[in-house]
């Protein structure tokens, strides 16, 4: 190739380069201040700009603790549980496609992913031991934020919301155990749904919703199954979301007692 012909290929590279960046679709995406941007210079403003729009610099406080971020003193307990649930949600979409929320074919399925399917069982394991670790993570979190005193003032509303965080891994954990729909299942649904009868005032109703009736059966599975990959998971993105914004908000990890 001509050096002419190098030279008019990057000047068309260029051009559309040039183009793209003064288009309204890149102006849209990429806020004031972005290094991206056409026209950005290193100063102290831009820099600022960074800081304030990207939304990863932006869960952390302006100004932490310097003990606050030592792993001896957080255990990485939160940081952990959030781990596991994107393990969980990666883990279980691969599930999902294999897994029929029917009572002829659950406990088939299930048998299947564990001799049939290329890494069934590998993937079905990492999703039922992460349950089980996010259980344990969360409540050591729980209980290290405790010992520490998190949740006195101006924590008590994150505290409320770890509580509940607390309850929907619980749930979340019970309902996907339910699953595989063998005798463990059935006994575990017969002693849950028992259990939530005895609600105050409301107890037959909320049975009844759980159960899809008034005795288990297919109906109860598929409660089980929309509970465990669709609402559940949607309540706790929700509060963790909340959860991130008062860390932030509240002015980061507490000091020690």
């Amino acid at each position: 190739m001509a050096d002419g012909d190098k030279t008019s290929l990057a000047d068309r590279v260029g051009e559309v380069g040039e183009r793209v960046r003064n288009s309204q679709a890149w102006e849209s995406i990429f806020r004031p201040g972005s290094p991206f941007k056409k026209g950005y210079t290193d100063s102290p403003r831009n820099r600022s700009y960074v800081i304030m729009n990207n939304v990863l610099y932006h869960l952390h406080p302006v100004k932490v603790k310097r003990h606050g971020v030592r792993l001896s003193y957080t255990l990485c307990l939160g940081g952990l549980s959030f781990f596991l649930f994107i393990l969980l949600t990666i883990t279980g979409i691969f599930l999902m496609f294999y897994y029929r929320p029917t009572v002829p074919a659950a406990y088939a399925d299930i048998e299947a992913l564990s001799t049939s399917v290329a890494f069934g069982s590998l993937v079905r394991n990492m999703h039922r031991w992460g349950a089980h670790l996010m259980v344990l993570t969360v409540f050591l979190h729980m209980s290290r934020v405790f010992y520490h005193g998190a949740y006195k003032p101006p924590r008590e509303f994150n505290w409320v919301v770890g509580v509940v965080l607390l309850l929907l891994t619980l749930l979340l954990s019970f309902t996907g155990y339910l699953l595989p729909w063998d005798q463990l299942a059935l006994w575990a649904v017969t002693v849950g749904s028992n259990m939530a009868g005895f609600v105050p005032v409301f107890g037959d109703q909320v049975k009844f919703a759980l159960l899809g009736g008034v005795e288990v059966t297919g109906s109860t599975l598929l409660r089980f199954y929309v509970l465990h990959v669709l609402f559940l998971p949607f309540i706790i993105v929700i509060f963790m979301a909340v959860h991130f914004w008062r860390v932030r908000k509240d002015g980061g990890i507490s000091g020690p007692l």
